[in-house]
C-alpha cells in the first residue's frame, strides 16, 4: 500500500481544514468569523482506494497566517504533494498565491506535484475570482485545477484521487515503471524533473 502526505497551503480562511475534514471525516466544520481559531498544524489521515490500490493519505492542514511563515518550510519539506487553495469569494486569497508557491519551489529541489483549488464554489454569490481565471493561473503555475466546495463536498474526494494519481505518476517515473517491489534502486537517471503532464 503507497502512503503520501499532502501539504494544504493558502491564506488564512480559505477553507484548508474544512476541506481536510470533509476528504477525511465526510463532514463539514463550518467557521464562524466570531469565534475563527486558527489552525497552526494538524494532520488527517484517511485510507481509500485509487485504481483499485488501496493507499494511505496524510493530510498537513497548515496555518496561512503570515507570523507562521517560518513554519512554512518545514511544512513543504515533509510534504510529498501539494494543495495550493484560495476562496472564490475573496480576490486577495487568490493573489497570495504566488507567496506559497515560491515556498515550494525554494524548499522542494525538484518540481512539486501541487494543484491549485478555488474553493467555497458554492458562494455563488460573493465569487470574486472567475473559473477562468483559476485555470489561467494554473496554466501559468504548470498544474491542474479545480473549484470545490468544503460545504457540499463537492470535487473533494476528487481533488485527492487525482494528487494521489499524479503523485504514483511521479513515482514510477523516477523508478522507471519498476514498481520498486523487490528493493530495487532506482535507475541512475531518476533525477529528471518531476514535471506531470495530466
Amino acid at each position: 500500500m503507497d502512503s503520501w502526505r499532502v501539504a494544504v497551503l493558502g491564506d488564512g480562511g480559505v477553507g484548508k481544514t474544512a476541506l481536510a475534514v470533509q476528504f477525511t471525516l465526510n463532514c463539514f466544520v463550518g467557521m464562524s468569523f466570531l469565534t475563527y481559531d486558527p489552525t497552526i498544524e494538524d494532520a488527517y489521515r484517511k485510507q481509500l482506494i485509487v485504481d483499485n490500490k488501496m493507499c494511505f493519505v496524510e493530510v498537513i492542514d497548515t496555518a496561512g497566517q503570515e507570523e507562521y511563515a517560518t513554519l512554512r518550510d518545514q511544512w513543504v519539506r515533509e510534504g510529498q504533494g501539494f494543495i495550493l487553495v484560495y476562496s472564490i469569494a475573496s480576490r486577495s486569497t487568490f493573489e497570495r498565491l504566488e507567496v506559497f508557491r515560491q515556498s515550494m519551489l525554494r524548499v522542494k529541489r525538484q518540481k512539486p506535484i501541487f494543484m491549485l483549488v478555488g474553493n467555497k464554489c458554492d458562494k455563488t454569490y460573493e465569487r470574486e475570482v472567475s473559473r477562468e481565471e483559476g485555470i489561467a493561473l494554473a496554466r501559468t503555475f504548470g498544474c491542474e485545477f479545480m473549484e470545490t466546495s468544503a460545504r457540499t463536498a463537492y470535487n473533494v474526494e476528487l481533488l485527492f484521487t487525482n494528487l494521489v494519481r499524479a503523485l504514483r505518476q511521479t513515482k514510477r517515473l523516477e523508478t522507471g515503471g519498476l514498481g520498486n517491489k523487490q528493493g530495487d534502486k532506482p535507475p541512475k537517471d531518476s533525477k529528471r524533473p518531476r514535471c506531470v503532464v495530466m
